[in-house]
C-alpha cells in the first residue's frame, strides 16, 4: 500500500505573513505616537504628569491616536492605489511595445537574462519564445528593469484597514494606564511598562510570522520605541524646563 503524502504545512501565522508589513507598520507607529504624548508630558513636568493630569493625557493621546490613524490607513490606501496606477500605465506601454517592436523588446529580454546568467544562446532562444506570449515578456521586462511588480493581488482597502486597526490596538496600549487609574508618577510608570510589553508583543508577532531571528525582531522594535519616546521625554524636559 503506498504511501499517504504528508500534509503541507500551513502558514505560520496565516494572515498575519500577508499583511506583516501594515501590522508592524501600523502598530510600531501608533504605540510611538501615543507614548510620546505620555513621555513629552512626563518630560515636560518637575514632577511627572500628576499636575497635567490624566484628562490631558487622554485628550491629546486619543486625538492623535485617532487623527494618526486615520492618515497612516488613508496613506497606505492612497499609496498602493498610486502603485497600482502606475505599473498599469508601464504595462500597458510595454505590452505596446512588445507588439510594436517585438525584435527590440526581444533584445532587451535576452540582455536581461544573460545578466541573470544564461549563456547567449539560451537567453536569445528563451527570449525568442517569449516574443510569442508579449504581455507575459512586458510584465518580465517591467519587473527586473524597473522593479515594479504586479500589485493586483492586494487589496488598498484591505491593507489601510490593516494600517489603521494595528495603529489603533497597539497605540491605545499607553493609554490604558490613564484610563483606569489618576495621573501620578506610579501612573507613568504603569504605562513605560505597558508600552514595553506592547512592543515586545509586536516584535514577537514579527518574529512569528516572518521566520526571521528573535533577538533581531523583537530588539529592533524595542530600540525604535524607545530612541522615539526619549527623544519626546528630552523635548518635553527641554521645553518645560
Amino acid at each position: 500500500m503506498a504511501r499517504q503524502a504528508p500534509a503541507p504545512t500551513p502558514p505560520r501565522f496565516g494572515r498575519v505573513q500577508e499583511y506583516l508589513k501594515q501590522i508592524v507598520y501600523g502598530g510600531t507607529d501608533g504605540i510611538v505616537t501615543t507614548f510620546a504624548i505620555v513621555a513629552g508630558f512626563a518630560g515636560a513636568q518637575a514632577e511627572g504628569v500628576a499636575e497635567v493630569g490624566a484628562i490631558a493625557v487622554l485628550l491629546f493621546g486619543l486625538a492623535n491616536l485617532f487623527a494618526d490613524g486615520v492618515s497612516m490607513g488613508l496613506g497606505e490606501f492612497l499609496s498602493l492605489r498610486a502603485q497600482h496606477d502606475l505599473y498599469r500605465a508601464r504595462r500597458a506601454e510595454e505590452r505596446r511595445r512588445s507588439f510594436e517592436t517585438p525584435d527590440h523588446q526581444r533584445a532587451r529580454l535576452a540582455e536581461i537574462l544573460r545578466t541573470k546568467g544564461l549563456s547567449p544562446q539560451d537567453a536569445a532562444d528563451a527570449a525568442q519564445i517569449f516574443t510569442r506570449h508579449p504581455q507575459v515578456m512586458a510584465e518580465m521586462i517591467l519587473a527586473e528593469e524597473t522593479g515594479l511588480r504586479d500589485p493586483d493581488g492586494e487589496s488598498p482597502a484591505r491593507n489601510g484597514s490593516f494600517t489603521f486597526a494595528a495603529f489603533i490596538t497597539f497605540g491605545a496600549v499607553p493609554l490604558i494606564p490613564y484610563l483606569l487609574f489618576e495621573a501620578t508618577a506610579a501612573t507613568t510608570q504603569l504605562s513605560i511598562i505597558a508600552t514595553g510589553v506592547a512592543l515586545v508583543l509586536l516584535g514577537l508577532l514579527r518574529w512569528h510570522a516572518s521566520g526571521e531571528r528573535l533577538w533581531r525582531s523583537v530588539g529592533e522594535t524595542v530600540l525604535v520605541g524607545t530612541v522615539c519616546a526619549v527623544v519626546a521625554f528630552g523635548v518635553g524636559w527641554i521645553v518645560g524646563g
